[in-house]
């Protein structure tokens, strides 16, 4: 415990900032997820020459939060994906495939995402944030 004075003009208050107990870390699994991110809303009010470069960063930035892993790896065809329209006229919504895999490393300790494109979406009307399974 840690105390700390809150010093006012009348009046002293004694705060103690009690330590949360901390939880054990959950084991991460192997999971694969498909989102759709909406590009339109996280790329407003950006200069036109940073657009597709924005879109990268924020698709990195949801896929993190989405699957908790600092490593986040960005497929070659999300990439043209995004930058099929040049660097200002961004794709408005963007359908994804989140893989959270192990990596192969000497250690093999941590996690990292691979985000991945899906082609053939028509419409984005109706889908939703679904797991899917991993033999796909």
């Amino acid at each position: 415990k840690t105390e700390n004075f809150f010093f006012s003009d009348r009046f002293t208050v004694r705060l103690l900032f009690v330590q949360p107990p901390t939880m054990p870390k959950k084991e991460k699994s192997a999971v694969t997820r498909e989102c759709t991110i909406h590009l339109g809303k996280r790329t407003h009010k950006t200069i036109f020459k940073r657009r597709a470069r924005t879109a990268i960063r924020e698709i990195k930035k949801f896929a993190k939060l989405q699957m908790g892993t600092e490593d986040v790896r960005i497929d070659t065809n999300l990439n043209k994906a995004v930058w099929s329209r040049g660097i200002r006229s961004t794709p408005r919504r963007i359908r994804v495939r989140l893989a959270r895999k192990r990596k192969d490393d000497d250690d093999g300790d941590g996690m990292y995402t691979l985000v991945t494109h899906v082609d053939g979406v028509k419409s984005f009307k109706g889908l939703v944030n679904q797991t899917v399974d991993n033999d796909e």
